[in-house]
């Protein structure tokens, strides 16, 4: 492994187009228990949200890369694993065991994800992939 050197290009975040960055950034705030860049938090019930409807970034606790939504007009659903509109890209997670993927099934869902395909009996690599209110694919592997 190289290191970088001071102009060396570094990864700093992964950023998701969807059409309601609010929403997403929410979804992921929950779902990973990051906290927003100082700036970025929502306002207040009934309050303008102009941030919200633009870019927000989550900021990964340990010092990893971030997380950041870009707010579009127009964003078709990724339809997978096949279909007019492939995905991109997508995220992976990891929990330490089967019992904790069932456990999260639970919460993903009830935060507002879609199971997709559940291979949690799968031997060799268990996990599940889900879409995120977004339509954005991800998973959930056991590791």
């Amino acid at each position: 492994m190289t290191t970088p050197t001071p102009a060396t290009a570094v990864f700093r975040q992964v950023v998701l187009d969807t059409m309601d960055a609010r929403r997403l950034a929410e979804f992921y705030r929950e779902l990973l228990h990051w906290d927003y860049r100082p700036g970025d938090e929502a306002p207040p019930a009934g309050e303008p949200d102009p941030r919200g409807t633009d870019w927000l970034v989550l900021r990964n606790p340990g010092g990893g890369i971030g997380l950041a939504f870009q707010q579009v007009d127009d964003l078709p659903e990724p339809t997978w694993p096949e279909g007019p509109h492939p995905q991109m890209a997508h995220l992976d997670l990891t929990v330490p065991g089967v019992a904790e993927l069932g456990a999260e099934d639970e919460r993903v869902r009830g935060l507002g994800a879609r199971l997709l395909l559940d291979r949690s009996d799968d031997d060799e690599e268990p996990l599940r992939v889900y879409a995120d209110p977004s339509g954005h694919p991800f998973c959930i592997f056991v590791g």
